[in-house]
């Protein structure tokens, strides 16, 4: 799950678990707030109950937590004071389609 550029990243990441035959979803989120305005029937035929979910924000990581739940990975930013251009710094925080691809194995139980 993301949200703004980040979605990119999220595509990418889909695209490589799937070849490597894992199923995965790509869910782009531009608004919490509609998001949790919607009845209960879409929101868990969006994100479906049970399944491990990763969100990643190039920012602080706060405002997903509602969304991935217990058992769910957030990849974000929480320090203060990295400057680069996007591709440096987001390699630097971790920010990588990479990242996300070796997280959703841990959590799936799949060997990263």
């Amino acid at each position: 799950m993301s949200s703004g550029s980040e979605v990119a990243l999220v595509l990418d990441a889909q695209k490589k678990l799937e070849a490597d035959g894992i199923r995965a979803r790509a869910v782009s989120m531009p608004s919490h707030e509609l998001f949790a305005r919607q009845d209960e029937t879409y929101r868990n035929s969006v994100l479906p109950k049970g399944i491990k979910r990763i969100a990643i924000e190039a920012a602080h990581p706060m405002s997903w937590y509602r969304w991935v739940g217990d058992d769910g990975v957030i990849l974000g930013i929480e320090r203060f004071g990295a400057s680069a251009p996007a591709a440096t710094i987001y390699t630097h925080l971790g920010i990588t389609v990479d990242r996300m691809v070796e997280t959703a194995k841990k959590l799936v139980g799949k060997s990263a």
